[in-house]
């Protein structure tokens, strides 16, 4: 895991002994937005997806982490409630750290104070782009960049979905029905090849000027077939 990757082994164990063990079922939530954040989770198996719901009832979704990771290290650090719903998409197994224990970890080890240091300056700048996109973005820019930077991770340019498309709409502040219009546009147009659960990017350097508010609308199909 990251966030303890530069402890001795000793220390290690100990915090192992302090956590307490909890397996969670696919679409069990796991933590509510809003709830004592008194415990730091620490994700071994498993995909977990973040969201909540505004006071008009629109879900707002942050995302999917998978194992190994820290769940929802703001929520910790700052002692004002979980900032998310945590809700298993698959079987997990987590451990949770008392954020006593956590706190003493900052405090007393330097690698783990400039690491979570790290963390909060990346997600300071990934919410200040995320609504910079929103805000000024067209929706077909906000998903090309999303496939864009989902496939950047992937040895084979293969994008997993978050669950369904009205997931990924939610994640994306739009709506299922144009998630899937311009997935389909994006496969006619030949940029990505869509399969129930995965989206395979087949020409990035297209997609990469959709994700731009005046990208030209190029076909893939049309460059290559003269």
């Amino acid at each position: 895991m990251p966030l303890l990757a530069a402890l001795p082994e000793d220390r290690l164990r100990a915090l192992w002994s302090h956590s307490l063990p909890r397996r969670h079922h696919a679409g069990e939530v796991i933590r509510g937005a809003g709830e004592p954040a008194e415990y730091l989770l620490l994700l071994l198996r498993g995909r977990v997806s973040a969201a909540t719901t505004t006071a008009a009832g629109r879900v707002v979704r942050f995302g999917d982490w998978t194992r190994p990771c820290a769940l929802d290290k703001v929520a910790v650090i700052d002692g004002r409630g979980h900032t998310a719903t945590l809700t298993a998409v698959t079987h997990c197994t987590v451990r949770s750290l008392p954020r006593t224990r956590f706190e003493e970890l900052v405090d007393d080890v330097p690698a783990v104070r400039r690491h979570v240091l790290r963390l909060l300056a990346d997600h300071a700048r990934q919410q200040q782009e995320r609504f910079v996109g929103a805000v000024t973005l067209p929706v077909e820019a906000r998903l090309a960049a999303w496939l864009l930077a989902q496939a950047a991770a992937s040895p084979q340019a293969e994008v997993e979905l978050p669950g369904t498309q009205q997931e990924l709409a939610d994640l994306l502040g739009t709506t299922r029905v144009s998630v899937n219009r311009l997935l389909a546009q994006l496969r006619r147009d030949g940029l990505v090849e869509v399969t129930r659960h995965t989206v395979a990017v087949l020409a990035p350097e297209l997609l990469a000027l959709r994700a731009t508010e005046s990208g030209p609308r190029t076909s893939y199909r049309r460059n290559h077939m003269g």
